[in-house]
Parts: C-alpha cells; sequence; structure tokens
C-alpha cells in the first residue's frame, strides 16, 4: 500500500532527497527501502512489569505489528509508562495514579507527533493507561483501533474465586479477627495467578467495554483472557484494521460522535461499570470536543436499567462473562430495545447495528445477565449528586443492595490514611459518615482512590452501616455507600472543607442529593476562619498536575487550557 493518501504524515518524514538522514536512522531500526513506501502505523505498548495487568502486552504489540506488516503496512512498536493502582493502593505514591493517564496521553501524542506515524494501534491493559490511549488517539485523529489487553483468570481459595479486591477486604476481615494471618497469607498468594486486568467489572473492564461500545475496539475486543488465542488474534486484526481505516479515511472522530459517548454510557449502566468511567468518559469526549457532562449521566441514567450482576456488587467474574458471550448479546439487546444509536460508526467501517446483526442471545438459563424486564435496578447505579456539599456535582455508586438514602454523622479526616487506620481500629460505628478530604485532583493532589479504606469497611462488616463521602475517587472495585468526586473539592473551598465531626449529613440517591445539615449563617461563619492548607509538593509532577487539572466534574483534564 503505497498510495500517498494514505501516508499523509510518514511521508513528510521519509519521502524525498533531503529526508535521507531521516532515512538513515530508519534503516538502523530495520526498515528496508520497501518500508519507506508504506503507511507507518505506531503501535502503542503499556507493557511493563510494573503490574501483572500489562506483563503480557509486549507480547500482543507483537501480535499486532504483525497485523499492519500483513495488511502491507510498516508497524513500529514504542512504549509508553504505566503504574500499579492495585500496588500503590493506600500510599502516598496512589497520588501518581491519576496523574498517569495524562502523561500515557501525553507520551503517545508526542512519540507519534514526532514519528510522523499515519495510524496508531494502542493496547492498554489497566485503569488508567486506557483512557490515556483513548485521549491520545482523539487529539491526534489519524485513523487508530484500540485493543484491550484482557482480563486476568480469578484466583481460588476454598472453592471461592478470588481477585484483587478480595485481598483488600481480607485485610479488614483481619482486622475483625474473622481470618487469621495464615488464611490472609493464602488469600494473598492465590489472588492473582497471572497476566490480565482485574478480574470484575472494575474500571479495566468497565472501560474496555466503554471503549468496544464507542466503537473503537473490534468487537467483543473487551471480552477476552488476558493469555488467550482469542485476545492475539484481536490484536492481529486490529493491526490489519487500521490499514483499511486508512484507505477509507474514517479517523477517530467520525466515530467518537455525541451518540457514541451515549451509548458507551448506557453499556457502563448496563454492565454496573466503576464511578472511574464517569471520570474518563468526560477526560475521553473533553479531548474529542464532545460536549458530555456529569448530567449527561443523569438523562441516561433515568431510562438505562442496571442489568449485571458482577463483581464487586455481584457474584460473577468477566472470565465467566466471557464464557457466555462477552457484552456483545447485551448490547445486541439494548440496541433491539432502542437503548443504543445504531447508526454510530465503527472501527470495522460498519456500523454498530451492522457489527451487532448476527449477534446471537446469552444461552438459556444463565442469571449473569438479567433480562430487561428483571433488572438488578431499574435505573443507573452511578448517581450523580448535587447540594450544599456538592454544588458542582459528585458521583455516588448505589446499586440499590445498600438502599437508596442514608443519614449519618460526619467523622471527619484530612487524608486517607486516618481514616483507614481509625476503621481497622474500631472507631467507625454503625451510622457513621467517614468524610475523607484535601483527596482532589488538586489537593492531594491526584484524586487517590480510596479502595483500602472502603474495602475494610467491608471486612468489617459495616458494608449496610457505615457511608462515605470524598473529594477523592474510588477504585473500581469499591462498592458500599459511598460518594466520591465531590466538586468543588476541599482544597478550593468546597463544602467539604468546613464539615466538622459530629455534622448530620444525608445522602439521598432518590432526590440526588448530598446535603449538610448545618444552617447557612454557621457554614458562612465556618467558611470565614477556613484557610486553605499549603500545597503538599512544590515541584516535580505532581505540582505541575496540580497546577494544571481541571475539576473532577470536567474530568480532571490538564490540558483544557483555555
Amino acid at each position: 500500500m503505497s498510495d500517498k493518501n494514505t501516508r499523509t504524515f510518514s511521508s513528510l518524514v521519509v519521502d524525498g532527497m533531503e529526508r535521507a538522514p531521516s532515512r538513515a536512522m530508519l534503516h538502523a531500526v530495520g526498515f528496508s527501502n520497501e518500508d519507506f513506501k508504506k503507511p507507518q502505523i505506531g503501535i502503542a505498548s503499556t507493557w511493563s512489569m510494573v503490574t501483572p495487568c500489562n506483563m503480557h502486552i509486549n507480547k500482543l504489540a507483537d501480535a499486532a505489528a504483525v497485523g499492519v506488516n500483513n495488511a502491507e503496512g510498516k508497524a513500529v512498536v514504542f512504549n509508553t509508562i504505566t503504574i500499579s493502582d492495585g500496588i500503590s493502593m493506600g500510599t502516598e505514591g496512589m497520588k501518581y495514579s491519576l496523574v498517569s493517564r495524562e502523561v500515557i496521553a501525553d507520551s503517545i501524542e508526542t512519540v507519534v507527533g514526532c514519528q510522523g506515524f499515519d495510524g496508531i494501534v494502542a493496547i492498554g491493559g489497566c485503569d488508567k493507561n486506557m483512557p490515556g490511549c483513548m485521549m491520545a488517539i482523539a487529539r491526534l485523529n489519524r485513523p487508530s483501533v484500540f485493543v484491550y489487553g484482557g482480563t486476568i483468570m480469578p484466583g481460588c481459595h476454598k472453592d471461592k474465586k478470588l481477585d484483587v479486591v478480595s485481598v483488600f477486604e481480607a485485610v479488614g476481615a483481619r482486622a475483625n479477627n474473622q481470618i487469621d494471618d495464615a488464611e490472609l497469607a493464602e488469600i494473598e498468594a492465590k489472588a492473582i495467578p497471572g497476566a490480565g486486568s482485574c478480574g470484575g467489572m472494575y474500571t479495566a473492564n468497565t472501560m474496555a467495554s466503554a471503549i468496544e461500545a464507542l466503537g473503537m475496539s473490534l468487537p467483543n475486543s473487551s471480552a477476552q483472557a488476558a493469555i488467550s488465542d482469542d485476545k492475539r488474534l484481536d490484536c492481529e486484526r486490529a493491526g490489519a484494521a487500521v490499514l483499511e481505516l486508512l484507505k477509507k479515511d474514517i479517523k477517530p472522530r467520525d466515530i467518537m460522535t455525541k451518540a457514541a459517548f451515549e451509548n458507551a454510557i448506557t453499556v457502563v449502566i448496563a454492565l454496573g461499570g466503576s464511578t472511574n468511567a464517569v471520570l474518563h468518559i468526560l477526560a475521553m469526549a473533553n479531548a474529542t470536543g464532545v460536549d458530555i457532562t456529569l448530567d449527561d449521566f443523569t438523562r441516561i441514567g433515568k431510562n438505562v436499567p442496571m442489568l449485571a450482576d458482577l463483581k464487586p456488587s455481584g457474584r460473577y467474574q468477566m472470565a465467566e462473562l466471557i464464557e457466555i458471550g462477552g457484552i456483545q448479546p447485551l448490547m445486541k439487546t439494548l440496541l433491539d430495545k432502542g437503548y443504543l444509536h445504531g447508526d454510530c460508526l465503527t472501527v470495522t467501517g460498519l456500523t454498530l447495528a451492522e457489527n451487532l446483526a448476527d449477534v446471537r442471545p446469552y444461552p438459556e438459563g444463565q442469571d449473569m445477565i438479567h433480562s430487561l424486564d428483571n433488572p438488578i435496578k431499574k435505573d443507573s447505579h452511578l448517581v450523580v449528586l448535587y447540594g450544599n456539599l456538592a454544588s458542582g456535582g459528585a458521583v455516588a455508586k448505589i446499586t440499590g443492595k445498600e438502599g437508596l438514602c442514608f443519614t449519618g454523622t460526619a467523622k471527619v479526616f484530612n487524608a486517607e490514611e486516618q481514616a483507614l487506620q481509625s476503621i481497622l481500629n474500631g472507631d467507625i460505628v454503625k451510622g457513621d459518615v467517614i468524610v475523607i478530604r484535601y483527596e482532589g485532583p488538586k489537593g492531594g493532589p491526584g484524586m487517590r482512590e480510596m479502595l483500602s479504606p472502603t474495602s475494610a469497611v467491608m471486612g468489617k462488616g459495616l458494608g449496610k452501616d457505615v457511608a462515605l463521602i470524598t473529594d477523592g475517587r474510588f477504585s473500581g472495585g469499591t462498592h458500599g455507600f459511598v460518594v466520591g468526586h465531590i466538586t468543588p473539592e476541599a482544597y478550593v473551598g468546597g463544602a467539604l472543607a468546613i464539615v466538622e465531626n459530629g455534622d448530620t449529613i444525608t445522602i439521598d440517591a432518590e432526590n440526588n442529593e448530598l446535603k449538610l445539615h448545618v444552617n447557612e449563617h454557621e457554614i458562612a461563619r465556618r467558611f470565614d476562619k477556613w484557610k486553605q492548607p499549603a500545597p503538599r509538593y512544590t515541584r516535580g509532577v505532581l505540582a505541575k498536575y496540580a497546577k494544571l487539572v481541571s475539576s473532577a466534574s470536567l474530568g480532571a483534564v490538564t490540558d483544557n487550557l483555555e
């Protein structure tokens, strides 16, 4: 394939006498003279031995390169970073997690823009590198396909399937003397049996499903095990698909329309997906130039039921959903009943409806995905709350199993570590609302996930008796009565900053309200006394992030500089 129209960017780098020095450099990395006539496709690999989520992605990148090269393109594999939420969770290092999304997006944009690649295959396997890849793809707007690295297989202990959240909750159970040190060690050793992303409908599997629904992955990419022939072939097909997109001049922004984002939100709700999807979809839409707001989640959520009985609030893991067909039969059902926009273009070059035309329903008797007339919850579990504690909005994860309203007494902590220790020490009791503040995008900085404290609450057996609210965020593995992304955050003078121990707080998922039961005069008095804390970081990437980052209600992005 040597059509100049498919080499819009690479031709500027390698064509002509004056580009001889560029060609000389590329000869050294394996280019032949024939390769200079081919479209160059960058393969963005998030491989790293930092985390099991990404430890296999170098092999997937090689498979994608095979797909490109066999389709008469020239593949060039390059790396970007990844971090591990699961490893850094509950530590100071977790502040770099959301920051890494921006670094990944910036790094992919930098390499592709500099090297003149004509198209992109991006392979992500963990929470932040997936939306990071998509943000770069949207900014660059060159023919692209995203590939999900795939889910992990479950561990097993006493005939019970395990994943990383099982270990976090086992810590709480050990603190409550429900298990001993030996059993905690057994769970720890068995929970993560190999490569792949965390096994429930946590953030990685949520975002993989959202990106497939968005039309930016090949059909079924979200529902394949990390170590499988299906996943290897998915990568090869993705490499070939980018060449087809080049021929047809189909770019990401032709696919990532408002209707496509609405499809992604619909599928996330039906699957009971992570609250992080709100943050990441807002960020991806921002990079695309599509107007998606918190209120779109409310609008869509009023009509879309939660159907999937998947962890963390349900019983099943992604590996089990793969066995019955993945998310394609669910999408087909949603399409047939009018919940999805079938005319949206996808990376296959076909519409969503055309991709789903021959998809067969789930097998009879399965109880993993409920029918539309028997939902787990009749509307969205992702509830956007407003009120005097969240004038800019907050995001709650309410599956209905916890109830729909909670009123309790505030116990206030200025950092996650303080709250976790209090929970493990037994200081948190029935009726408490744990308030964790100064953990927002600017205040943290970095907006840490609160999986350690929420898992400790569950492990202590307080999941239905205690609520937790924060200007930080939650892991996809979090469940219980939790509210995050509270905006404005405490650090910039949001009302969370002036909550005191003993205050009464109500979380109302029926009226979408987060209320501090303190009169306006007292709130004003407290604000008069409040002073913004000194920044925790004054140099380096965290300081730079804190200076640039937008509100969580806008996706916590760093390139919205208007």
